[in-house]
């Protein structure tokens, strides 16, 4: 590499003359702000300008898909750049969206009545306790959402289930407080709470096929069932006693028999 003497500035304004003080050899070199950069020692400044040249997408685009919580290999890929170049500009998102997330554990949760008086880290870390699951292994973050608001996220795995609990950040005042975005949420803010019983949904609609007046039962005739012999032996009928005749017709016998 062979190294160039500054000799002025170009006629034009807008270059610099370069000379090989060996050969003689003059060279014209651009005064942008690339050059203005390396001369002031301004590295990010570098990086920044390379990003511009090489992509469409500008830094402040990279700054904001990170804090709106796209990882740093898929803006990379998007960008089509390396992912150590867009790292120079998530890092400070990173802190920021870190930062965020720590903020949020210590922030109240909203109640029917009111804020809890304990945070958000106590609750989810007591609900971990009663569940018998490691805290220690769950992961917190944030980004920001659509309408400008910070989301909070937990996410965990539970046996062969991976799992994630949104809620909503609000700073402000003694922490700022939390609103649970899903079912997660809010079963890790209430974690006594009774689980959703299931229902068959044959048994659900057998119920709903049932009138609601039944008519009786008809009786049916079993063709297995065994006759009992006591039932089927006729009973026996009672003798008839001969009427006893009354004393008129007796005398009126004996008369006729005398003529």
């Amino acid at each position: 590499m062979r190294t160039l003497r500054v000799v002025g500035l170009h006629e034009d304004g807008k270059s610099i003359v370069c000379e090989d003080p060996a050969r003689r050899e003059r060279f014209l070199l651009p005064a942008d702000e690339k050059l203005r950069a390396a001369v002031r020692g301004d590295v990010p400044r570098l990086g920044q300008i390379e990003i511009e040249t090489e992509s469409q997408m500008r830094p402040r685009e990279i700054q904001a898909r990170i804090r709106a919580g796209e990882p740093v290999q898929q803006v990379a890929d998007t960008a089509g750049v390396a992912v150590e170049r867009v790292e120079r500009f998530a890092y400070p998102v990173l802190l920021e969206r870190s930062r965020t997330a720590e903020l949020a554990q210590s922030a109240h949760p909203i109640r029917e009545d009111g804020p809890d008086v304990r945070t958000l880290g106590e609750i989810v870390a007591y609900a971990f306790g009663v569940r018998g699951q490691d805290y220690s292994q769950a992961t917190w973050d944030a980004w920001r959402g659509d309408d400008g608001r910070w989301i909070v996220a937990l996410r965990w795995t539970a046996g062969r289930s991976d799992n994630a609990a949104h809620w909503q950040f609000s700073a402000g005042a003694h922490g700022g407080t939390v609103t649970a975005l899903d079912e997660h949420a809010e079963d890790l803010l209430d974690p006594h709470r009774t689980p959703r019983t299931l229902r068959a949904v044959g048994a659900e609609a057998e119920a709903e096929a049932e009138p609601a007046d039944e008519e009786p039962a008809q009786p049916t005739l079993d063709i297995d069932a065994q006759p009992d012999p006591a039932a089927a032996k006729p009973k026996p009928k009672k003798k008839a006693h001969p009427a006893v005749p009354a004393w008129e017709d007796v005398l009126l016998g004996v008369r006729s028999q005398r003529g």
